[in-house]
């Protein structure tokens, strides 16, 4: 039996009818086209799937899409804004904080819930942040470089 669900997704505004045993990254993917969020190990162990609801990283892999009824939530593809990268998504590129990049999405939604939270983060709070979310390509020293380097960024005017 399907239940009704209101989402707000990248500030837009979805009405579906969902079983109630999926999950928010099932509905993400599989409803609304959004693949960006990666779909990992399925058990809150990688951080693939990490979304923003209502500002907070959150594993959409465990969350059930009707718990999520009428919270914003924001995916990797409602960063960037009229064309222009945010600034984490543009020092991931420039710091190449990245190799296969299936990790990259739910680490720069990490990223942001910290840069939201606390602006002047240290190399200690952004690793601490930061350590839900795998990868076993980089070493992490090109992700926390580029993390580091937004905050700067947004310090210097731009909004996280």
């Amino acid at each position: 039996m399907k239940v009704p669900v209101k989402l707000v997704v990248n500030e837009e505004s979805y009405d579906l009818e969902v079983e109630p045993r999926r999950t928010l990254i099932e509905v993400l993917r599989d409803d609304l086209g959004l693949t960006g969020t990666k779909y990992g190990c399925g058990s809150g162990e990688c951080g693939s799937c990490t979304v923003l609801i209502e500002g907070k990283a959150v594993l959409s892999c465990l969350t059930l899409a009707v718990a999520v009824d009428g919270k914003r939530i924001t995916t990797i593809e409602g960063l960037a804004k009229s064309g222009k990268l945010h600034p984490i998504q543009e020092m991931f590129m420039r710091h190449v904080a990245f190799q296969c990049g299936f990790c990259t999405p739910g680490t720069i939604m990490s990223a942001k819930a910290l840069l939201d939270e606390n602006p002047n983060p240290t190399e200690t709070d952004v690793r601490e942040h930061i350590k839900g979310n795998l990868c076993r390509c980089t070493g992490y020293v090109k992700v926390v470089e580029a993390i580091l380097a937004a905050a700067n960024t947004v310090k210097e005017g731009e909004k996280p």
